[in-house]
């Protein structure tokens, strides 16, 4: 006989795994079963193949020029086993992206595969249409969208410091959880160049519908390239104030003013 959890009501707000009920001193069937099929989407989320093509498609149907990249890791297992791999350029790729640099760019896009290309598939398209306009507003100019495969975070500084831009974001599948297979993440660097830190980053995380929204994601990170921009700093010297202006009435579909 399953006993039901009194907090079962609170588990339709959440997908988190609360109110799981037991069977006597285990979990009922169900909800094994329902944590074996989340792990096998996680991993999954990991191992299925990035389709660079399709996104770059997607990407390129928005209006953005692309260009192509891969890390020094040569397939998905040393990616996974070699993390150092996946932060740095190929030979190949530093060479093409040096040679199709122009003059110096207020922003450079960097999509990349990281541990779930299910949310770069995902969210890729909607959340790059939600930041178009934004990007136009700002008057920002931009590097063509880089595309990069078996990428990890610290890929966008290198990018970002070869296409010679201010500041670069990367948009990177998250590392998936037993409730979001699919999450897509935003990081900011702001004046890029290998060697930058965890520390110098500025990270937005979960967007997807289930998370937080791609208006919503794209009205945070236009705020803090702004706000980079104007106190030229990123990571832990940039506090995320962009909330003030939601509880001030501003809503996120309108470009966010810079704080002073």
């Amino acid at each position: 006989m399953i006993e039901r959890d009194p907090w079962l009501k609170l588990a339709r707000h959440t997908p988190a795994r609360i109110a799981l009920g037991r069977t006597g001193a285990s979990l009922p069937t169900e909800e094994v079963l329902r944590f074996a099929l989340a792990h096998a989407q996680a991993r999954d989320a990991v191992h299925t193949p990035f389709d660079a093509d399709r996104v770059e498609e997607e990407v390129r149907a928005l209006g953005f020029a692309t260009l192509r990249a891969e890390s020094a890791a040569p397939a998905r297992d040393v990616y996974l086993r070699r993390p150092d791999l996946g932060r740095r350029l190929s030979d190949g790729s530093r060479a093409r992206l040096a040679a199709s640099a122009g003059a110096p760019v207020d922003l450079a896009l960097v999509v990349a595969d990281g541990l779930s290309s299910a949310a770069v598939h995902a969210h890729t398209r909607p959340f790059l249409a939600a930041l178009k306009g934004r990007i136009a507003d700002a008057g920002w100019t931009t590097a063509p969208v880089v595309i990069a495969s078996q990428a990890r975070v610290a890929l966008g500084d290198e990018v970002g410091h070869l296409l010679k831009a201010r500041a670069v974001a990367l948009l990177v599948g998250e590392r998936p959880g037993l409730s979001s297979p699919d999450s897509l993440g935003l990081y900011l660097t702001f004046s890029p160049r290998p060697g930058r830190s965890d520390a110098e980053r500025n990270c937005i995380s979960n967007v997807r519908p289930e998370g937080l929204a791609y208006d919503l994601a794209a009205f945070k990170l236009a705020w803090h390239i702004r706000e980079a921009f104007a106190r030229q700093v990123s990571g832990v010297e940039l506090k995320d104030e962009s909330d003030l202006l939601l509880e001030a009435g501003i809503p996120p579909l309108k470009l966010a003013p810079t704080l002073t």
